[in-house]
Order: C-alpha cells, then structure tokens, then sequence
C-alpha cells in the first residue's frame, strides 16, 4: 500500500507543484512572447478549464480500460504537455500544451485515487489518504517560491522542464510497482449527453469564476458563462435522473457519509483555496517581503501537514470521524482566522508558529474528509465516487480564490483604500474561516459511529 500511495502521491504532487510554479513565471513568459502580462492568465485559465471538462470522464476510461494503464497514460500525457509548454514559441501554442497538460491532470487526480482505493483494504483507507493530502497542500506551499527561484537563476521553460524527469520515472515506477488491481465498473456505454453537458458546465462556471472581477472579459460575458453554466447544470441534473449510467452518479448523495464529506468538504476546501492565494500578497505587498522571504514563511505550514501524516490513524482512532470533523474542523478555522493577527513586527519564528499548527490541522481535516468520503462506498462504485468527489473539489477549490479575492476587493471598497491595506487581508482571512466554521455543523449530522471501520474507533455512548 505504502509504495502505491508514494507512487500516486508523487504523480499528484508534481500536477499541484505546476499548477503553482507557472503563475510565478507569467511575468517572464509575457516579456519572451512579446505579449502584455494581463493576457497571461489565459495560460492558467486554459489549464484549469481543460482539467474540469475531462475530469467527469475519468471514472468511465478507468473501468473501460483498467485504471492501472489511464493513470500510467495520464502521468505521460501530463509530462508530453509539460514538454510541449517548455518548447512553446508563442503564447497560442503555449496554451495548447496546457490544454494537453490538463487533460493528463484530469485522469490523474481521480485515477489516481480510485487506484489507491482498489489497492487497499478498508482499515488501510485513512493511512492511504494521509499520503493525498500531501500534494495538494505541499504544492501550493512550495510552488510560489520555486517559481520565483527557477525565473530568477535559469529560464522559465525550466518550470515546466522539471516535469520531464518526475512523470517518466513515475510512469515507470507505475508499470513496476503497482499492480492492475481491477473491480467490475459500471459498464454500459459512455454517457455522452452527460458528459457534453457535465462538461459545457464545469467550463463556464470555470471561465466565470477565473475571469469575475478582474477585467479580463466585459462583465456581460462573465455573467453569461454563469448563467449557462447553472443551465448547464439544471440540465445534467434532469438528464441523470433518467440515465442508466450517469458520468457523475447524484445517487451517491444518498450515502450519508459520501454526501457528508462532499458537501461539508467542498466548504472546507473552499476556505483552504484561498490561503495559498491571500497568504503571499499580504507577506508581499502588505509585509514588503521578498516570493522568497514569503515562501520561506508559508513552508512552515507544509512541515505541520508531514507530522499529521504520522498522527491521522491514532487521532481517528481514538476520537472517532464525527468528533474529529467537528472539533478539528473549530481547531482549523480558529488557526485561518489567526493569519488575520499577523503584522509586520511579528517575530518570523511567530508567524511560523501558527502556520505550523494550522497547517497540521488542516491535513488532518482533510485527510478525515477523503476517508469517510468512501468508507461506506461499495467497490463496483468506487470509480464513479472517485469522479464526482474530483469534480466537485476542483470547483470548490477555484472557488476559494474567488472568494478570497472578492473579499479583499468588498472590504477595501467599503473602507476607501485604493489597494487593499492589513485591515483589508484581516477581513479576508475572517470570511474563509468562517467558510471553514460552516462546514462542522454538517459534520455532527455525522452518527456517531461513522466510518468505524475505517479508524477502529468504537463509540461506547
């Protein structure tokens, strides 16, 4: 279990170091196309789109051709693109590469995890998912200052050549080391209404949220990718009432601990979106630290999640799921809303301090999160879980930078400041925990004994 959750840890980490990294290097791949920085973004926006519209069909390609062989595909599709994006001439070929890279990430993430859940036993499931919340907290972590390390010493085609030598010895360690564990899917044919309409969805609600408030497209447009994204989803909802094999199964709502930690989870990631976001501009523009000084401070946060890793399965254990989300999700939202108190005379060894524990925290939360998510899952239907949990968390997910943007953006509107001042990052960082607080009350819907199979927690009220 240990060398398959490294192997897909590794794999998934590489795809949220990149994600990162490249915003770092926009700058400097405006000045070599010759193009204004403003119409960068694109080149992230692409990604992000490409990975939301290709995700849903994820868990479909691993039961129609063995999730062993996608993931191996996914990791070389993920690296041909990475190649593709360091040989870019231009800024049109550039986002081409990153549509290719998005497809690879979209079949990694959801793969990915569907290969671990196939691979281990039901005690085994949360240790297997401590080894998941990795990527997605150390990349945002690490990737602001490696960006701003590789642009400063080499060229930023270096950002997406460290890739190459990741994703090949992670596609042959996957031909190797793990083996092609198969379940009886879902069979049927491809569910190719759903997946236009799940699809035409994720790609406008994407594009609204990336390109909302930051002048990218007339408003009008922005509200009407929207607006035909929330039809798009109405429709998808009508249509899988009535499919046999919907490529995002709603019925999984019905299991209680599934519909718990999607919906309680997605307002927690929601929260935790935002940090890598508002962290770095309030040590940067707000404290004047340098992408290293700032990268160096938010790294803290990432050593807390490693030392959970060891902590999960006895934590669990002892207090059980339910007890867990609830207090630990106070716990995590307490420490969000501690970034607010940060200044610039603050000792730095402080700052490190609260971040270390926040960061801890949060890896536990999550880590609880995408355990109980499949705890009461049955096997067949690990593959269409697996997809819908992936979707949902790339959108909350996205969704957290737009709500930390929007609350700079409010707070400094109402108190007059042209740019947004430590008041301003102070009244962010309160609305995400908030964000974060809403989620526990979901969770004590939780019963008491949820997910005893998982932990070994047997509650004796």
């Amino acid at each position: 279990m240990r060398v398959t959750a490294v192997i897909v840890a590794v794999a998934l980490f590489m795809q949220n170091l990149d994600s990162t990294v490249v915003t770092t290097a926009l700058p400097a791949m405006a000045k070599s196309f010759g193009t204004d920085p403003l119409y960068m973004s694109v080149a992230v926006t692409s990604y992000l789109i490409s990975l939301s519209v290709f995700i849903p069909a994820s868990g479909w390609v691993a039961d129609r051709f063995g999730a062993r062989q996608v993931f191996r595909a996914a990791v070389i599709l993920f690296t041909l693109g990475s190649v593709f994006c360091g040989l870019a001439p231009n800024l049109l070929a550039l986002v081409a590469a990153r549509v290719l890279q998005g497809l690879g990430g979209a079949m990694m993430l959801p793969v990915g995890r569907l290969l671990l859940l196939r691979s281990v036993s039901r005690a085994q499931m949360v240790s297997a998912m401590a080894w998941l919340t990795m990527p997605a907290l150390l990349g945002p972590v690490l990737g602001p200052p490696l960006g701003g390390f590789i642009v400063s010493v080499a060229s930023w085609r270096w950002v997406f050549d460290i890739n190459v030598p990741i994703g090949l010895a992670g596609a042959v360690a996957v031909s190797l080391f793990i083996p092609d564990v198969r379940e009886d899917g879902r069979g049927g044919h491809l569910d190719v209404p759903g997946i236009v309409l799940s699809g035409l969805a994720m790609a406008l609600l994407m594009a609204g949220l990336e390109t909302v408030g930051r002048g990218l497209i007339p408003l009008g447009w922005t509200l009407a990718a929207f607006a035909g994204g929330g039809l798009a989803c109405l429709l998808y909802g009508l249509h899988a009432r009535r499919a046999e094999n919907p490529v995002l199964d709603l019925s999984l709502m019905r299991v209680p601990t599934f519909a718990v930690s999607l919906l309680a989870g997605s307002l927690f990631r929601v929260a935790v979106g935002a940090l890598p976001f508002l962290l770095p501009l309030m040590l940067q523009l707000g404290f004047g630290m340098s992408p290293l000084q700032s990268g160096l401070v938010t790294f803290t946060a990432a050593a807390g999640a490693l030392l959970m890793k060891l902590a999960a399965q006895p934590v669990l254990a002892r207090f059980g799921f339910r007890a867990v989300l609830v207090w630990n999700g106070v716990v995590s939202a307490v420490t969000m809303a501690a970034c607010a108190a940060f200044r610039p005379d603050w000792p730095v060894w402080l700052m490190d301090g609260v971040l270390f524990v926040a960061g801890f925290f949060r890896s536990l939360q999550f880590t609880a999160y995408n355990s109980i998510a499949y705890g009461d899952i049955p096997r067949q239907r690990m593959s269409a879980a697996t997809t819908l949990y992936s979707t949902v968390q790339q959108l909350s997910l996205t969704m957290g930078i737009v709500a930390g943007a929007a609350s700079l953006e409010v707070s400094s509107w109402f108190s007059g400041h042209a740019t947004p001042d430590l008041s301003d990052y102070a009244v962010a960082f309160l609305v995400v925990a908030l964000a974060a607080l809403a989620a526990c009350p979901l969770c004590a819907r939780l019963p008491r004994n949820a997910g005893e199979v998982l932990s070994g927690h047997h509650d004796q009220g």
